[in-house]
C-alpha cells in the first residue's frame, strides 16, 4: 500500500470529535485550576490537580498547533477562530506561531536551514571547529537542567511575547494576544488573589517544561535524520527525522498524540484525534521504531549531529592535553 493513500484515509475532520477534544480540554483546564487554587492548603488535592492542569495546558497547545494546520475542525474559519481562542491559555500568538511552525515543517531535516527548528543542533564538525566560548554557550544551552526549565520560562513567558517573524506575520495579533493574557491574569487575580496567580504560574511553568521536553524528543534521538540538498529526502526527513514515542495510550490521549510526530510530519492534515489510529495501523513496511521512556530520557545526552555516521551523538570526550592546547590557542 502507498503510505500517502494510507494516511489520506485518516484525514477526515469531524466537528463532534473536535468539539469534544477542544471544549473537553478547556473544562479540565479550568476545573483542575479551580481545585488547585481552592485547596491550596491541602497538598494532596492541590498537587494532583495542578499536574492535571499542567498537562491540560500542554494539550491546549497541541490543539492550537492542530488549528494552525487547519486539521482540528472541518473548516478553515473554524480552525482560525479556535486557534485565536486558545492563545491566552497557551501563551502563543496564533498567527505567528502558525506561520513559524509551517516554516519548521518546510525545513525539517535540512542542515542548511536549522533556524526553522525549535531546538538548535550543531554538527560534530562545527563543534570541532568551534572556539571555547561557543562551545561553552552550546554546552549550557543543551544541558537538560538549563534547556528544559529555562527554555520553558524563556519560550512561553518571554519569547512568545514578541516571537520571531512578528514583523512579517502580524504585529497587531501579537499585541492583542499579549493584552488578552493580561486580561486573563487580571480576572484570575480578581477571583483568587496573588496566591491564586502564583499557583497558576507554578503549574503553567510545569506545563511549559513538559512541552519543551516533548518538543526536544520530536527530532532529537539517535537515529534521527539530517542532510543537505540535493541529497535531502523530504519523506525520509518526515518519517525518520521525527520521533514516535511509546509512552502508552493514556499519555497519547492527554497530550493529543503529539507523541506520534513522524506521521504528523508526513501528513499534517490528519487530526490529532485520528493520529493514533493512523499510526498503529501503518503497513508493516512503514512501521517505525517507537521510543520508550528510558530511551527518551537517555536521548537528552545526545548533542551533536555526526554527518559522517548519520546519527546524533554525545559531546566527544576530550583528553586533558587537548583541552589545555585549545585553551592556549584561545
Amino acid at each position: 500500500m502507498d503510505l500517502r493513500e494510507h494516511t489520506r484515509a485518516y484525514c477526515k475532520k469531524d466537528n463532534r470529535l473536535a468539539g469534544l477534544s477542544y471544549f473537553g480540554t478547556f473544562a479540565i483546564y479550568f476545573l483542575s485550576l479551580y481545585l488547585a487554587v481552592a485547596h491550596m492548603s491541602l497538598w494532596y488535592v492541590m498537587l494532583p490537580a495542578g499536574i492535571v492542569h499542567a498537562f491540560s495546558a500542554v494539550r491546549l497547545y497541541v490543539l492550537q498547533h492542530d488549528c494552525g494546520h487547519h486539521s482540528l475542525f472541518e473548516t478553515r474559519h473554524q480552525n482560525e477562530l479556535a486557534g485565536h481562542g486558545l492563545s491566552p491559555f497557551t501563551f502563543a500568538p496564533f498567527e505567528v506561531m502558525k506561520q513559524n511552525h509551517n516554516l519548521h515543517h518546510g525545513g525539517i531535516g535540512n542542515l542548511e536551514h536549522r533556524e526553522t527548528g525549535e531546538i538548535h543542533t550543531m554538527t560534530l564538525r562545527e563543534w570541532t571547529e568551534a572556539g571555547f566560548w561557543q562551545r561553552l554557550v552550546y554546552r549550557l544551552y543543551r544541558n537538560p537542567f538549563v534547556l528544559v526549565p529555562l527554555g520553558s520560562a524563556f519560550t512561553y513567558f518571554i519569547r512568545y511575547r514578541w516571537p520571531k517573524n512578528t514583523m512579517r506575520f502580524g504585529v497587531m495579533g501579537v499585541l492583542l494576544h499579549n493584552l488578552s493574557i493580561l486580561v486573563y491574569l487580571g480576572i484570575l487575580y480578581a477571583l483568587a488573589g496573588t496566591t491564586g496567580v502564583l499557583v497558576w504560574l507554578a503549574f503553567s511553568f510545569l506545563g511549559g517544561m513538559i512541552g519543551v521536553f516533548l518538543v526536544y524528543l520530536q527530532h532529537n534521538f539517535e537515529d534521527t535524520y539530517w542532510d543537505r540538498r540535493p541529497d535531502l529526502d523530504p519523506q525520509v526527513a518526515a518519517l525518520q527525522g521525527s520521533s514516535a514515542l511509546d509512552f502508552g495510550w493514556f499519555f497519547d490521549l492527554i497530550v493529543a498524540c503529539i507523541t506520534l510526530h513522524d506521521i504528523h510530519h508526513f501528513n499534517a492534515r490528519i487530526p490529532s484525534y485520528r493520529l493514533r489510529a493512523c499510526h498503529y495501523s501503518l503497513p508493516p513496511e512503514f512501521a517505525p521504531r517507537r521510543i520508550k521512556f528510558p530511551e527518551a530520557v537517555a536521548a537528552l545526552n545526545l548533542k551533536l549531529w555526526d554527518e559522517d555516521n548519520k546519527r546524533l551523538v554525545p559531546f566527544p570526550k576530550e583528553k586533558a592535553a587537548d583541552r589545555d592546547e585549545r585553551a592556549l590557542a584561545q
